[in-house]
C-alpha cells in the first residue's frame, strides 16, 4: 500500500507592501520561519493597476540566502552593485546569490498591464553565507519543460523532476539544499505524482484553481506543509495550477533582521555595521 505524506500545515497568506511601496501577499514568511526550512519567504505579487508595482524595489541590500524571482507575466529589470544588468521578462527566472553582501533594484519595465509572478527566499548553509556573490537570468526558453502523459504541463526551474515516467533536470541545481521548483498546470480531470525524496521540506501553493492533495481538497491561494517521508498525488477536477516546493532542511539557526539573514545576532549586528560602513559589498 502506498503510503502518502501528510499535510501538516495550511496557511493563508497576508497583504502587505515592499519595496517602495509595491502591493503583494506574503505567503509565508517572519515568525515561525525554521518550519519552513530551508525557505524563508514565499511573495506573491500580482496587479493590473501600476499605482500598486511601479515604484517597484529601489536599490537595498541582502546578505545570507538567495532569492528566485518567477515571473508569469510583466517585464521587471534588475541591476546590481557587481555590474549585472537583466531584463525579467514572462515566464523567466532570476536566480540571485546574496551570500556576502549584494546591493540590487528590481524595477518594472511597464507602465500599465499585468505584473505577476512570485518571490522566494532559499536559505544558504552557514559556510556559504559569506561566500561570492552571483546573480544569473533564465529566458523563459531556458526553463526546461515537459507534458506528462495525462496532460499535465510542467517546468522544472530547479532540481529534478521525476514521476517514473518521465525525467527531467531543472535549470538550477544547489546540492546543499537541493531545491526542487516545479510549476504544474494540471488540466480539468488530469493527476500528477512527482517524486521526491524522503527527507525533504516539500510545500505546495495552489495560485489557481483547486486540487486534491493526497485525496485533502485544497483551494485557491493556499499553502499546505507537507511530512518528509511519503508519496505525492495531486488531482484537479477542473483545473489548476501549483507550485512545488521543495528542499532539503539546513537544521540551523536562523536570525532575520530585514534583508540580512544569518545564524548569530552577533552576525546580523556585523552585517548592520558593514552595510553602514560600506563594506557589506567589499
Amino acid at each position: 500500500m502506498t503510503q502518502f505524506r501528510q499535510i501538516v500545515s495550511q496557511h493563508i497568506g497576508h497583504a502587505t507592501s515592499d519595496g517602495a511601496g509595491v502591493s503583494l501577499t506574503r505567503v509565508f514568511g517572519g515568525a515561525g520561519v525554521e518550519r519552513f526550512d530551508p525557505f524563508l519567504m514565499l511573495d506573491e505579487f500580482g496587479s493590473e493597476n501600476p499605482d500598486e508595482y511601479i515604484a517597484g524595489f529601489p536599490p537595498h541590500p541582502h546578505r545570507g540566502f538567495e532569492t528566485i524571482t518567477y515571473m508569469l507575466e510583466g517585464r521587471m529589470r534588475h541591476e546590481d552593485h557587481l555590474g549585472n544588468v537583466g531584463l525579467l521578462e514572462s515566464g523567466g527566472v532570476q536566480w540571485m546569490t546574496a551570500a556576502r553582501g549584494i546591493i540590487h533594484s528590481e524595477m518594472p519595465e511597464q507602465e500599465e498591464g499585468l505584473m505577476r509572478g512570485f518571490q522566494l527566499w532559499l536559505n544558504l548553509p552557514s559556510q556559504a553565507k559569506l561566500g561570492e556573490a552571483g546573480y544569473r537570468d533564465y529566458a523563459p526558453q531556458e526553463i526546461p519543460r515537459l507534458r506528462t502523459a495525462a496532460g499535465v504541463s510542467v517546468k522544472v526551474i530547479a532540481g529534478r523532476y521525476d514521476d517514473g515516467d518521465v525525467q527531467r533536470d531543472g535549470a538550477v541545481q544547489r546540492p546543499q539544499t537541493a531545491p526542487q521548483l516545479f510549476d504544474f498546470e494540471l488540466p480539468a480531470g488530469s493527476r500528477v505524482a512527482p517524486r521526491l525524496a524522503d527527507g525533504q521540506r516539500v510545500l505546495l501553493y495552489v495560485y489557481e484553481g483547486e486540487v486534491h492533495v493526497n485525496g485533502q481538497p485544497i483551494g485557491k491561494r493556499r499553502l499546505v506543509r507537507l511530512s518528509q517521508q511519503g508519496a505525492i498525488e495531486l488531482v484537479s477536477a477542473q483545473g489548476a495550477r501549483v507550485l512545488l516546493i521543495a528542499g532539503t532542511p539546513l537544521e540551523e539557526n536562523i536570525v532575520q533582521y530585514g534583508p540580512f539573514v544569518m545564524n548569530t545576532r552577533e552576525e546580523i549586528e556585523e552585517a548592520l555595521r558593514d552595510f553602514r560602513d560600506g563594506r557589506l559589498t567589499a
